[in-house]
């Protein structure tokens, strides 16, 4: 079974830090790309970020961009978003998600979601 497991979110004052994690289960993510995805309430999801499946090709949305960095360790089967100066506007829950390619919309698996809350 093809499983991803958010996890690291949480509550933080704006301007503060947090990294997400997204680890696989079940099969490798070595030759996924992997997108990062949010909603907040009221909103539909939207695409953060993705990484190819070797780690060389990124890309953000306009809102994290200088922001946010996603990188991953494919020895350990995991892919991360390191989210600095931290904003109101982040708030939402984070998914994580397996894809043929960036931008595909052909996916394989996705996480359950973390909650991210920015606030003073």
């Amino acid at each position: 079974q093809l499983q991803l497991v958010e996890s690291g979110g949480g509550l933080v004052q704006p301007g503060g830090s947090l990294r997400l994690s997204c680890a696989a289960s079940g099969f490798t993510l070595d030759y996924y790309a992997v997108g990062w995805f949010r909603q907040a309430p009221g909103k539909e999801r939207e695409g953060v970020s993705c990484i190819n499946d070797s780690g060389d090709s990124t890309n953000y949305s306009g809102s994290v961009k200088g922001r946010f960095t996603i990188s991953r360790d494919n020895a350990k089967n995991t892919v991360y978003l390191q989210m600095n100066n931290l904003k109101p506007e982040d708030t939402a829950v984070y998914y994580c998600a397996a894809e043929v390619e960036c931008g595909s919309l052909l996916y394989d698996a996705w996480g359950q979601g973390t909650q991210v809350t920015v606030s003073s």
